[in-house]
């Protein structure tokens, strides 16, 4: 066990910045607490309003009918803000309700479950993780009494949560049930500062905050964690995802009305998560009044599929008294179909002096002879088609009778398959371009660039085709229940307990190679999208014979167990005490099992099949050629579709166990230093990990390598202290600053006490896990401003800063196949111990820094002369800097840390009135790595993206819209490359564009 004693200091420090903060707080004998001067003179209600919220920073809406002609005798005095509204009101009939952090006015009573603020119900919630509001989304409430509509409302929703937060904060909230922003999480969260998204399949997948990758992001759910994965078709992509990031892509958006991205870190949070916390909430009973029913029914379509696709969302939610109970459903279909052109990679390549014609210089041929010049490998057009079926339920109940106990009790259930169809031909049959030529193939021109191979000429070489069917599903299961207890006046009790699971199984894996010898072949890498050129006809079938059948089967599951308890004590009316404890164990396992039947050799003929079993490729490409009849050349070769542990990919069956305690103490303070509001927590969290860590290494017994179970076991602890603090410098302008330690646990597959092979013709990887690895260790420093302009918007600025210490980094190499301890009998034929090989394993480095400034604006153009004054605008951009140390060949290079984009920015123009509503909507972000490269290039990654979505929006009678979106609207490519300096083209594909329409409507 390993402690680290470093944090005193801060967490000394902490506690020395929250006592001035004390010392000048108005002690409450001498002055009510949370009291302030009013002079509000009596006359025209509405005027005073806007005063009352000019004074206040409340922002306070009604409907213009309910005001007019209303007036109000004033108020004078030192009051708190709840209490002078309430003398505000004195004779209007009207009663503000809270809902959505807004105070809504009403004529009637107010309603059951929405909050009535008086003179003895603050309007401020707090209580939560870095001061974050509790308050339930509820959009609908506020929807019958004011005049702000659809997008609009639910950004005005989003600013009153933002500014009520004692952290920096942002949030999206959906302005009705099955209205969420976007039609994906990860599409949605892309809108906010500093976040940026990867996409897959056609939709956002992952999401990297601050700079910062999936792996550094916590993801609760209701608020507990949760993890959920699920794969990629293209390896370039990672395939099958066995990380700490969770899969936005997994849940349908109409399950959720809002979600939160808190930036900064409070003690009462969970540890973990350095770049930040999203928070998922689902729709709760005490949301609505009474009964609730909405019914939504899409269709959707992609331009380079064929047909429309349902999405379909059904919700009834029933309250009655105390009770309440709540159903949603949304299931959808998605056909998706990406194509382009792929290498497999690029590496240094070196030529047989046989291997090289007449036609090439001797220049060109001392270069190719020299083993310096990198070359694509592969050279592939692609394709890879998605049939997926994505299903999500959601169930709460709620208990509430009366003010003293509240009991939630919510359930989700999310399943995503994918049914996919993949293709490619590829430069890759036994006489390849897939590393160094030594066999047929011969080289008649070459063109390079600097030193990369960038166009050539062949005869001799072998193409080869793959045909590929998968299936694959995530099944995702959580059960959580929150409880909340007053006892007495000053103290309340909370407690959490819940269970989660997610099992990704892809059972299904099977891919045929077609092979034609012999052939001529070149390939021009300078144009954007690369171009191959065939000496012989692709499509004939005779012209293809089955090389090898390669069969898959994978498994991943993860579990969390979860349990918390915490007390907040008044300690007086500005100031609370916090004190919580926790426990939380997180499970990991999975495997890989594998077969590779070849049929022939280099030296000997392919297996023949009757040219029924091939057929030219029926999806969208970039050229037509001969595929295999996944299904009917199976049958006919009878091969093993059914793997078992004897098939097991060495070192993919690893199994991470983390048991993790912890416990916190926090002060919250809400107090006035002069006119100035001052809120603020400071705290500090400990927490204790064991780690068991099991799988299989490659050992040496008497000469012989095999591999061999290995049990690790190790633990980490740390106190992490937080400061958060928001002064209130205006009514509205807000200071933050924050200043905190986090730790992030390694990834996944570095924790592995295992090594994992991947085999490839161009030679392969070796990935070595380390269990012994350091957390990441962060201490984080921000601040920003924020100014609101009431109702109408505002504009906001902030910089941060963080300081990653016991960084975790890659370290590699290439080695031949003999050094890495791998038995030779896992080779592909025609490999052997000489054969090179990256192998990399990750270990602590030296440390990382970040910093970045991040600046935002939202505005209602309400300034302009109708009907412009309906348009409005939100936009965001992000500047991020942060590298780290990787190490190649025992060289350690700067490279940026991975998924940093240095720049980022996201746009959105609305029009919004009652019954229409329109946006348009841009996410740019900048080139950004992905890994630390191999085959001797420096980082691989995605070049910059930039994608624009719409949505239009009429609702000729309440309660019912009609809606049409699009997504990726100019169909935007992915570019992926290999290497910083010389930006080698590795992948080039469009997944087309996404339109949707349909109608959703509630009663």
């Amino acid at each position: 066990m390993t402690r680290f004693y470093g944090t005193s200091a801060l967490a000394l420090a902490v506690c020395a910045l929250m006592a001035p903060a004390a010392a000048h707080a108005r002690p409450a004998g001498a002055q009510p607490a949370g009291t302030r001067a009013f002079a509000i003179p009596a006359g025209d209600l509405a005027a005073a309003l806007s005063a009352y919220s000019s004074a206040t920073g409340m922002q306070v809406i009604a409907a213009p009918a309910l005001i007019q002609g209303q007036r109000t005798g004033g108020v004078s005095g030192r009051l708190t803000a709840p209490a002078a509204l309430a003398v505000l009101l004195r004779g209007t009939g009207l009663h503000p309700v809270e809902s959505n952090g807004v105070l809504v006015l009403r004529r009637a009573p107010p309603r059951p479950g929405l909050r009535t603020v008086s003179a003895a119900t603050p309007a401020v919630a707090g209580g939560v993780a870095g001061g974050v509001s509790t308050l339930a989304a509820d959009p609908v409430a506020v929807a019958d009494d004011i005049v702000v509509n659809g997008y609009r409302r639910s950004l005005l929703a989003a600013q009153e949560l933002k500014r009520r937060a004692v952290g920096t904060e942002d949030n999206i909230v959906a302005s009705d049930i099955a209205a969420f922003p976007d039609l994906n999480l990860a599409e949605a969260l892309q809108r906010v500062p500093g976040v940026a998204i990867t996409r897959d399949t056609g939709e956002g997948r992952q999401i990297a905050l601050r700079g910062l990758g999936p792996d550094f992001t916590r993801t609760q759910l209701n608020g507990m964690e949760v993890l959920g994965n699920t794969a990629s078709g293209m390896d370039n992509r990672g395939n099958v995802s066995r990380s700490r990031g969770f899969d936005f892509s997994l849940f349908a958006s109409e399950l959720f009305n809002r979600v939160s991205v808190q930036k900064s870190y409070a003690a009462n949070q969970d540890e973990g998560g350095i770049a930040g916390t999203v928070q998922l909430f689902t729709a709760k009973p005490f949301d609505y009044d009474g009964q609730k029913i909405v019914l939504s029914a899409k269709g959707q379509t992609n331009d380079q599929t064929s047909g429309i696709t349902p999405r379909l969302v059904g919700l009834f939610s029933q309250r009655q008294g105390d009770f309440g109970a709540l159903v949603s459903v949304a299931y959808s279909k998605i056909r998706n179909n990406e194509y382009g052109y792929r290498n497999w990679n690029w590496g240094k390549v070196t030529y047989g002096a046989n291997n090289i014609g007449p036609e090439i210089d001797a220049a060109t041929r001392a270069l190719l002879r020299g083993g310096t010049i990198f070359a694509p490998q592969a050279q592939s057009p692609s394709t890879w088609y998605t049939d997926r079926e994505r299903i999500g339920v959601t169930s709460a109940l709620q208990y509430h009778p009366g003010d003293r106990f509240k009991l939630d009790v919510d359930l989700l259930y999310g399943h995503l398959a994918d049914k996919r169809d993949d293709w490619a031909i590829a430069a890759g049959g036994y006489n390849a371009l897939t590393g160094n030529v030594s066999g047929t193939q011969v080289i008649r021109s070459a063109t390079i660039q600097g030193n990369s191979l960038v166009a050539a000429s062949y005869t001799g070489i072998d193409q080869r085709t793959e045909h590929h069917r998968v299936e694959n599903q995530t099944d995702f299961y959580q059960a959580v229940a929150n409880a909340e207890w007053k006892i007495g006046d000053r103290l309340t009790l909370t407690a959490l307990a819940g269970y989660q699971k997610s099992a990704f199984a892809q059972p299904t894996f099977d891919k045929i190679f077609l092979q034609a010898r012999n052939t001529a072949f070149s390939f021009d890498m300078q144009p954007t999208i690369p171009v191959n050129t065939y000496g012989f006809d692709l499509t004939k079938p005779a012209n293809w014979n089955v090389q090898r059948l390669v069969t898959q089967e994978n498994t991943i599951d993860n579990a969390y167990r979860n349990g918390q308890l915490q007390a907040v004590y008044t300690v007086s009316p500005i100031l609370k005490l916090e004190l919580g404890g926790e426990y939380k164990r997180f499970t990991n396992s999975g495997y890989q099992y594998l077969t590779n039947i070849f049929y022939g050799t280099q030296a000997t003929s392919d297996r023949a099949v009757p040219d029924a079993l091939k057929y030219v490729i029926n999806r969208d490409s970039l050229i037509p050629y001969i595929g295999g009849d996944v299904a009917g050349i199976y049958a006919l070769l009878g091969n093993n579709r059914n793997l078992t542990a004897a098939n097991l990919t060495a070192g993919s069956d690893f199994r991470i166990r983390e048991t993790s305690w912890a416990g916190f103490t926090q002060l919250d303070l809400d107090t006035e230093l002069g006119s100035m509001r001052l809120r603020g927590n400071a705290g500090v969290r400990y927490y204790h990990t064991a780690l068991v860590s099991s799988g299989s290494l490659a050992t040496a017994t008497n000469g012989v390598t095999v591999l061999q179970p290995v049990t690790v076991k190790t633990s980490n602890d740390d106190w992490l202290p937080a400061l958060n603090i928001a002064l209130d410098l205006t009514p509205k302008l807000i200071a933050r600053a924050s200043a905190s330690r986090n730790v992030n646990r390694p990834g996944l597959p570095q924790l592995a006490a295992a090594g994992t092979l991947t085999v490839a013709p161009f030679g392969g990887t070796v990935s070595v896990g380390n269990p012994n690895l350091q957390p990441f260790r962060s201490t984080s420093v921000e601040g920003g401003l924020e100014y609101y302009m009431d109702r109408n918007g505002f504009a906001s600025v902030g910089v941060f800063w963080k300081d990653l210490a016991s960084f975790i980094t890659s370290e590699t190499s290439q080695v031949p196949y003999s050094a890495t301890g791998f038995p030779v009998s896992l080779l592909l034929p025609g490999q052997d111990g000489t054969t090179p090989y990256n192998y990399t394993r990750p270990v602590n480095g030296d440390g990382a820094s970040i910093r970045g400034v991040e600046a935002a604006v939202q505005h209602d153009f309400t300034f302009l002369p109708a009907p412009f004054d309906h348009f409005g605008v939100v936009a965001n951009g992000t500047w991020i800097d942060g590298d780290q140390k990787a190490i190649y060949n025992g060289v350690a290079q700067t490279i940026p840390l991975f998924n940093l984009s240095k720049w980022a920015a996201n746009a959105t123009l609305y029009f919004e009135t009652e019954r229409f509503g329109a946006r348009v909507s841009t996410a740019y972000r900048s080139r950004y790595i992905t890994g630390a490269g191999s085959n001797a290039n420096v980082g691989d990654g995605i070049r910059p993206t930039n994608n624009v979505d719409f949505q239009i929006r009429y609702s000729p009678v309440e309660n019912l819209r009609f809606v049409i979106e699009g997504i990726n609207v100019t169909n935007r490519p992915i570019e992926q490359f290999a290497d910083l300096s010389a930006d080698r083209t590795l992948v080039y594909t469009r997944s087309g564009r996404i339109f949707t329409f349909g109608v959703t409507t509630s009663f």
